[in-house]
């Protein structure tokens, strides 16, 4: 299909942005930019989540109305993503006013055809999750994720005949070996879907919760928490008749943390099949960052804020780590001393050494003319260029199986392989030899070549890095296709200008930004090595 649709998570707003969130959406992000490198068309969805218990108690807390506090938080995401380099399409909020008339649409929808009704419920219920929980999904009679002993709760309220639909479900997670992936995920809701699934709460009374989406069908209670979030992934193409609705839905990708898999990978699909319409294509699940301390969490004082980082060590090495850093479906651990190690190891010691030696010797032996092959490529510039076509394949291959760490893994291969060229080729010594000049000209062709097509495939992760690079290359943004890096591309750059002038993005003024942080803090955790930046870093000579 010639189409992509991804969404984030709407994220709720009782609490600022953190490096959890950054990494769903930088992930999305990162998925949606490899795709227009495709040629596809696509949508990118994030938002906020801005009804429920929590809200009204953190307005309360903070001294205003739910309305004003939701306003205040969701401004704090809108604001973070492009200071991220992420580059959604829409930005949707549970308080707007067609997201809401969609929800009505669809309880509304629902009701009438038998599957919402009205029963009294008593089990034990988490107010962080805001959900019930079943006796043998505690964890020594606590909740997983908040580790605090769930209340004994009765109500009346209104309920989503989900049980109805288990047998369904279960048969298309079976038949769909992508539906919910990494495996383990897939492995786990199908393990959820061997005991009796319950039906759904979807309701609160006004009289113990009014912030809320009433219910069209009695509006003394209002729609509660997933029945409003979980369809704005619908709400904000334009369910049921817009055009984007019929687009994009058809190819949806919902990406999330493990915490929420039950509510997406159970919940969700039973609604959209009650509702009418297929579910999304494929479910997406990551793991939790954590700290020495274990998972990140705002009650334990353990949370990473993105904006203090990305600032100090560049958005696009902050990018970069992320998702170097954590195999996607699995848990892994921050540190900030890791996050320097990343900067100065692999981008400023292999990414920018090998650009700054690459475009410095073409400024220095032609005038800054990106020259031509002028001889027949010998073994060692045969191997550099089979090696960048694995590349290339590994990485059009890793990419849609949301392996990005094997994909940085194969790239960073080919950088330090081009890097050990140099070494080998010696271009120094050649251009002391008028008659070598052609295998002078070929060895910086080809490592001219190696860094256009490095360029393009970070430009997922990193893409001003990537723009900067191709801009010293002498090519225009926009200038590779739907198909980056083919071999008919060799020779695409030919009587460009390659300008050493500029630097990288991973120079010594990042190292001096991230000193002034380590003395301000007193900390060796955030040392960088000195005299490793692009323009003062080489190996051997050039």
């Amino acid at each position: 299909m010639d189409r992509f649709y991804v969404t984030t998570p709407i994220y709720y707003v009782n609490a600022e942005p953190h490096i959890g969130h950054a990494y769903t959406t930088i992930v999305a992000d990162v998925m949606n930019r490899f795709q227009k490198l495709m040629g596809r068309k696509t949508f990118f969805l994030t938002g906020t989540d801005e009804h429920g218990d929590k809200i009204v108690q953190a307005a309360e807390d903070a001294g205003v109305d739910p309305k004003s506090y939701a306003d205040r938080i969701s401004a704090m995401f809108r604001q973070t993503w492009p200071q991220l380099n992420v580059s959604n399409d829409h930005f949707i909020r549970t308080t707007d006013p067609e997201h809401m008339k969609t929800v009505q649409y669809i309880l509304q929808k629902v009701h009438d055809s038998g599957d919402i009704y009205f029963s009294t419920y008593k089990g034990l219920y988490c107010v962080g999750c805001e959900r019930f929980y079943t006796e043998k999904e505690l964890v020594d009679g606590k909740c997983p994720d908040h580790e605090k002993e769930p209340v004994e709760r009765e109500e009346a309220n209104y309920f989503f005949r989900m049980s109805k639909y288990q047998g369904w479900l279960l048969e298309h997670i079976q038949s769909n070996e992508g539906f919910i992936r990494p495996e383990r995920y897939r492995n786990e809701v199908l393990s959820f879907l061997k005991e009796p699934l319950e039906d759904l709460c979807i309701s609160r009374p006004k009289e113990r919760l009014s912030w809320g989406i009433p219910l069209p069908f009695d509006d003394r209670y209002v729609t509660y928490v997933w029945f409003d979030a979980l369809i704005n992934y619908v709400s904000a193409i334009g369910y049921p008749d817009g055009p984007l609705f019929h687009e994009f839905w058809p190819v949806a990708q919902h990406t999330i943390a493990k915490d929420i898999l039950k509510p997406h990978g159970i919940y969700w699909p039973t609604m959209a099949r009650a509702a009418g319409f297929p579910p999304f294509q494929h479910l997406n699940v990551h793991g939790y960052w954590r700290t020495e301390g274990g998972k990140m969490s705002k009650s334990h004082g353990t949370v990473v804020r993105p904006l203090d980082l990305a600032p100090l060590y560049g958005v696009d090495a902050f990018r970069y780590f992320l998702l170097r850093e954590m195999v996607f479906g699995l848990d892994a651990n921050f540190s900030e001393e890791a996050l320097v190690q990343r900067l100065n190891s692999d981008l400023a010691n292999d990414l920018g050494n090998l650009f700054s030696r690459t475009t410095g010797m073409t400024d220095r032996y032609f005038q800054g003319k990106i020259p031509p092959f002028g001889s027949e490529p010998d073994e060692l510039d045969r191997s550099l260029v089979t090696q960048m076509e694995a590349t290339l394949d590994q990485w059009r291959t890793e990419m849609p199986r949301l392996a990005f760490h094997k994909t940085l893994m194969a790239v960073w291969e080919c950088i330090n392989a081009a890097n050990k060229y140099v070494d080998h080729a010696a271009p120094w010594n050649l251009a002391k030899d008028p008659g070598q000049l052609p295998k002078l000209q070929t060895v910086l062709r080809t490592l001219l070549e190696i860094n256009k097509v490095v360029a393009v495939l970070i430009s997922p992760f990193m893409p001003d890095t990537s723009e900067k690079m191709l801009q010293r290359l002498g090519i225009e943004k926009g200038g590779f296709g739907p198909a980056p890096g083919r071999r008919r591309e060799m020779g695409h750059f030919e009587g460009r200008y390659a300008r050493a002038q500029g630097g990288t993005p991973f120079s010594e003024d990042s190292k001096r930004r991230a000193e002034g942080r380590q003395a301000s803090q007193g900390s060796r955790q955030t040392r960088i090595l000195p005299g490793c930046g692009p323009e003062t870093c080489t190996r051997g000579k050039g």
